[in-house]
């Protein structure tokens, strides 16, 4: 197996390179930001990347979607600080293949990458029960596709040009904000941003949210993608 460890930290990452590769794990490299992590993903072909979600420059859940797009093969697991409702369920939504806390201990991290290695997406203890929560209320962390909303309206986009609405929705979500945290910023409701997404994909004739969002990295609008 061949790591890619992601963390704005400099001291948690060498503590995990050295714990990694005691434990007979190769540290194919490191990287302080969600951008460095794209191009380093391309460069080593890493099996999985353990991924920070909070630091500068590009956040891990952009980076999360931005790698699983192009390179749908890598696994990629979040190991963070957070235990949030919405970071564990953005997570999922962005590709992620599991979700770890950092509170966890060197055993179980070393565990959790085993059930990576065998096909299990491992989760932190009470996690995964809070997924199973979520598809229970009729929630769908996984759905990538946004169902279009026809209770609000917003303004349609003209031929097959985005509206300058919808491009400021794109930018904000491809720099990892949730539906939330956009509609908070831009005083839309969360169903009104679900609205602009669902008409961005019909617009550009894309399939699913990964695709939306690799089209925003192409056309510069993530802090992902280098100027």
């Amino acid at each position: 197996m061949k790591v890619l460890l992601v963390d704005d930290n400099r001291l948690m990452l060498e503590g995990l390179q050295n714990l990694l590769e005691a434990h007979g794990i190769e540290v194919a490299g490191t990287a302080v930001n969600g951008r460095t992590s794209i191009d380093l993903a391309r460069e080593l072909k890493p099996d999985v990347i353990l991924m920070d979600i909070r630091m500068p420059v590009c956040g891990g859940l952009a980076a999360t979607r931005a790698i699983k797009a192009e390179m749908p093969d890598v696994k990629i697991i979040i190991l963070t600080t957070s235990s949030e409702d919405d970071d564990l369920f953005e997570a999922i939504k962005s590709g992620a293949s599991g979700y770890l806390l950092k509170s966890m201990d060197t055993d179980e991290l070393v565990d959790a990458l085993e059930q990576v290695r065998q096909g299990t997406p491992p989760f932190s203890p009470g996690l995964a029960a809070k997924l199973l929560a979520e598809f229970a209320r009729g929630g769908n962390p996984k759905e990538s596709a946004p169902t279009r909303i026809s209770t609000e309206t917003a303004e349609p986009a003209s031929g097959d040009m985005l509206n300058s609405r919808q491009i400021e929705v794109l930018k904000m979500v491809a720099d990892g904000l949730s539906y939330k945290e956009v509609g908070a910023r831009l005083h839309l409701s969360p169903r009104t941003v679900k609205y602009h997404m669902a008409e961005i994909m019909n617009r550009l004739h894309l399939e699913n949210r990964a695709q939306v969002l690799a089209h925003a990295g192409k056309m510069g609008w993530t802090a992902c993608k280098k100027p």
